[in-house]
């Protein structure tokens, strides 16, 4: 590769320079030079300037600002979403499937329109408290572009909505100093990566790997048009039987069913995550990391950190509602299983999204510090019994849609190498 490198001064003749003979190489350095010579007669109050081939054979050393390996190394920078302008999305069979009966009637009646408004109004200043309580304990918070998701666009496939750039935990995952743009299976999703761009293309530019996952054409054939679900019932049966509302027509995945433990990630298959997204992500991985697939005793599959969330080294934080059926195999590896204590929210408060578990959704700020809720006393009794001071931040408002600390932010640095913890 050839390098044009003013070597003292400088114009924007010499950046043009300097920009053109790294594009075109070798055989162009005499048309570089001459334009440069050119614009410096032109410009002749400019200090003169002198050029040096220079062959590069190693990309020049920059510190790469994306290294993430695990979920408790100490947490350096952190990408917090945006409730700002968050719509309910379409009552589709994909949404059906992964949301409550209860809550049907309010995606009827909501479904492609704003959130109720004072509750969103509150779940956006709940979210900047939590940035600023972040940026007090020393972490760098960088946050999506705020995007209209009210206009409603068409594929080849279907037509639908926007929802919210609120998860980035379901879309981003940094693997070492990579940033993999997970598929998604919503379709009120399928445009949410455009509010992230502007910080992936930057931290590309300094040095980060980028990976975009294969996107889904969404077409009908995803998904189980008539995926039988009526009651609770239906959905452990339909669960246990291996069945759910994505099919094996593409890949597809979530990047929030993904856990990470330094040279092994563990993974579900749920009702947005297909075999075939993980197989994806098995042999994009691979040799350096080894992905297994875990499930649980779970009637509504989806996303694995309010059921089974890595906390530390060999410890985990283990759902006791939705019981791990490989649990053994961690026992086996000298893991502590610690089964978090049920849930203090009241039932009245609206969870659209999720479950009571987001209690258990907690993020680490490293091994000896967690951000917990604050209205959630029991579980951070037994995060202090642990020897793990607990950041207090109340994201009650937050919670409704659909995500705790961990879902509301993906780590882009932690400070640590990677290694096995595993064996």
């Amino acid at each position: 590769m050839l390098r044009v490198r003013c070597l003292r001064g400088g114009s924007r003749g010499a950046e043009a320079a300097h920009l053109i003979g790294a594009m075109l190489g070798r055989s162009l350095t005499g048309w570089v030079q001459r334009a440069f010579q050119s614009t410096s007669s032109a410009a002749a109050a400019q200090p003169q300037h002198a050029f040096v081939e220079e062959h590069v054979t190693e990309p020049v050393h920059q510190e790469c600002p994306v290294c993430s390996y695990n979920e408790w190394d100490p947490l350096e920078e952190v990408i917090v979403g945006r409730a700002e302008n968050a719509h309910v999305p379409p009552f589709t069979v994909e949404v059906k499937a992964n949301t409550y009966e209860k809550y049907w009637p309010f995606y009827q009646k909501h479904g492609g329109q704003s959130f109720p408004a004072d509750h969103l109004k509150k779940a956006v200043a709940e979210i900047e408290e939590m940035c600023n309580i972040l940026s007090h304990e020393g972490v760098t918070v960088r946050r999506p572009e705020p995007i209209d998701w009210s206009l409603e666009y068409k594929t080849p496939d279907f037509t639908s909505s926007g929802m919210y750039a609120a998860m980035p935990r379901d879309i981003l995952m940094v693997v070492g100093n990579e940033i993999i743009e997970a598929p998604m299976a919503w379709r009120a999703r399928f445009f949410e990566y455009r509010a992230y761009r502007p910080l992936i293309k930057e931290y590309f530019k300094k040095g980060a790997k980028w990976t975009t996952a294969p996107k889904p054409t969404m077409a009908d054939e995803l998904y189980d048009q008539d995926y039988p679900i009526r009651t609770v019932e239906d959905r452990h049966k339909l669960a246990a039987e291996g069945k759910f509302v994505t099919t094996e027509h593409e890949p597809c995945f979530d990047a929030a069913d993904f856990i990470r433990a330094g040279r092994d990630l563990f993974v579900q298959r749920s009702q947005v995550t297909n075999y075939m997204g993980i197989e994806w992500m098995r042999r994009h991985l691979a040799p350096d990391y080894k992905i297994h697939i875990i499930s649980f005793k779970d009637p509504n599959p989806m996303h694995i950190d309010a059921t089974f969330n890595i906390i530390g080294p060999g410890l985990v934080l283990s759902n006791p509602d939705r019981p791990c059926r490989q649990i053994e195999m961690f026992k086996k590896a000298g893991w502590t299983i610690v089964k978090p204590p049920t849930p203090l929210i009241p039932d009245d408060h609206p969870l659209w999204m999720s479950s009571k578990w987001l209690s258990m959704n907690v993020l680490m700020l490293d091994e000896k510090r967690v951000m917990v809720d604050a209205n959630e006393a029991s579980i951070q009794k037994m995060f202090e019994n642990l020897g793990i001071k607990t950041i207090k931040v109340n994201i009650r408002h937050a919670n409704s849609l659909g995500g705790g600390f961990h879902c509301w932010t993906t780590d882009v640095r932690r400070r640590g190498t990677l290694q096995s913890y595993f064996h």
